[in-house]
């Protein structure tokens, strides 16, 4: 077994919803939970198909986020595995437990705007996900300021009242 780090690319902007799922209707059943939870979405996702013909099946709404799906799950290369792009200005808390309830989807690695770089296990049958690394090592604690902050924050971008 050889293990190997993959480095998601894309621009900062973009979040990506990186998971697990079992079956290759995955593509068509994430699309149709994204684009009847955010009408208008622009999206690709791609998903690694981990028998027969093994090939990265996708869809999605925009071609740029489509492209980025594609190329970023073939450096994968991880049965199974799926990755959903955002294009600039929509954002996985909108879509996110449309997707956990896709009937096939196992698992979310994780839903980010961060560098991820995923960890994989690659043996003669093929590759797997071990785990994700989502942006920087914590620095500190955060201080009472720190709290007002945050809290700020959520109010000023509307998550908050």
């Amino acid at each position: 077994m050889e293990l190997k780090v993959v480095k998601i690319e894309k621009p900062a902007n973009v979040n990506i919803i990186l998971g697990m799922s079992h079956f290759i209707k995955t593509v068509e059943d994430i699309y149709e939970a994204m684009v009847n939870t955010v009408p208008g979405i622009k999206f690709g996702v791609a998903f690694c198909e981990s028998s027969g013909p093994a090939l990265v099946r996708y869809a999605g709404t925009d071609e740029e986020m489509i492209e980025l799906a594609k190329k970023n799950a073939f450096a994968l290369s991880a049965g199974h595995s799926f990755i959903v792009c955002l294009a600039p200005g929509f954002y996985p808390i909108n879509v996110l437990n449309a997707i956990k309830n896709v009937p096939e989807v196992c698992r979310i690695f994780c839903a980010t705007a961060n560098d991820v770089e995923v960890i994989i296990a690659e043996t003669e049958q093929g590759r797997g996900i071990l785990g994700v690394i989502d942006g920087l090592k914590s620095k500190g604690i955060e201080t009472e300021k720190d709290i007002e902050e945050r809290k700020a924050f959520l109010r000023r971008i509307g998550y908050k009242f």
